[in-house]
């Protein structure tokens, strides 16, 4: 009997010089709101971020209590660069993830892929108010496929779906590690640019992909948009960036609220290496399309046309630990 167990893990490294990272106001005194002082802060930037590669192996051989082996490899990346000048504030964040996993029983398949941007401009009104414009993009880099049919069902691609949001509204910041962002007037289109999602076993053009009608490439909605943010160090050499956004359509059921929740928890242990965990919430209540037949060499035998659909909601719940 032997077993063989191999694990390379090239962890979370700091990005930026001296490993700072980012304050969620840096460069901004709440407790004072003196224009002259302010007016003549000079510039500045402070950028700083987080990222880490992990590899793992498993082989087994003649092993009594099962398994099989599996090669899996996951990166991410998050990034901040602030900008201040006088009363002048740009924020901008990404976060980057993929991740592949592959064992003999079931090929190679994607664990993780996500591409988020976000970038806030922000006027100083008074001690602790600002008026803001916030601007984000989020996708994913490679195609998404529901493995729960054979074959395999393909799902989603880069900017198929593509999530596009623009607001003006105002900001909050009682303290230097939290801001709450209130939008009244939001817009947030949803665009799919691959025609084989709306199609049927047919070629025709009828189903509905992620909000957005046959024939078209976007979804548009207008509604209020509230961002409550946190990035703290709660003690020594542990850290905790929280992202939580509402999202409410004027247009369609404004009482029901769209929900994003995201978690960073970041604990160094020296200068190069960290722990992070990872957690990553969506809650959306409208009808999507949550599995789906296409024509061709990609739809299951027998199953082609055939369209799955959730009836009200969908829930992602993600965790994910790097060590």
């Amino acid at each position: 009997m032997r077993k063989l167990v191999l694990t390379l893990s090239i962890l979370a490294m700091s990005l930026s010089a001296g490993a700072q990272a980012v304050p969620a106001a840096a460069g901004f005194d709440t407790s004072t709101f003196d224009l002259d002082s302010i007016n003549a802060q000079p510039p500045k930037w402070v950028r700083g971020g987080v990222g880490g590669i992990t590899l793992s192996q498993v082989s087994l051989s003649n092993w009594s209590a099962g398994g099989e082996g599996s090669l899996a490899i996951d990166a991410m990346l998050n990034y901040d660069a602030l900008y201040t000048k006088g009363r002048h504030m740009w924020q901008n964040r990404l976060e980057f993830a993929y991740g592949l996993s592959n064992t003999r029983s079931l090929g190679t398949r994607k664990t993780n892929d996500k591409i988020f941007l976000s970038s806030m401009y922000g006027y100083r009104l008074s001690r602790t108010w600002y008026a803001s414009l916030l601007g984000t993009f989020s996708s994913q880099f490679a195609k998404g496929y529901d493995y729960s049919t054979d074959p395999r069902t393909y799902m989603s691609r880069f900017m198929a779906p593509g999530y596009l949001g623009i607001g003006a509204g105002f900001t909050w910041k009682p303290r230097t590690w939290f801001n709450a962002y209130l939008s009244p007037a939001a817009w947030r289109g949803t665009f799919v640019f691959d025609d084989r999602l709306f199609k049927d076993g047919a070629g025709n053009m009828v189903h509905t992909a992620y909000g957005v009608e046959p024939g078209k490439h976007l979804r548009s909605e207008l509604g209020a948009n509230v961002r409550l943010e946190l990035d703290k160090e709660i003690m020594t050499d542990l850290k905790i960036y929280s992202r939580l956004d509402l999202f409410s359509n004027y247009l369609h059921k404004p009482q029901n609220i769209d929900v994003k929740w995201y978690v960073l928890l970041t604990a160094k242990i020296n200068k190069w290496v960290s722990a992070t965990v990872v957690r990553h919430a969506l809650r959306r209540r409208r009808e999507v399309q949550a599995r789906r037949r296409i024509a061709g060499p990609l739809a299951p035998p027998g199953k082609r046309g055939v369209g799955h659909r959730t009836p009200n909601h969908f829930l992602i719940d993600n965790w994910q630990l790097i060590i």
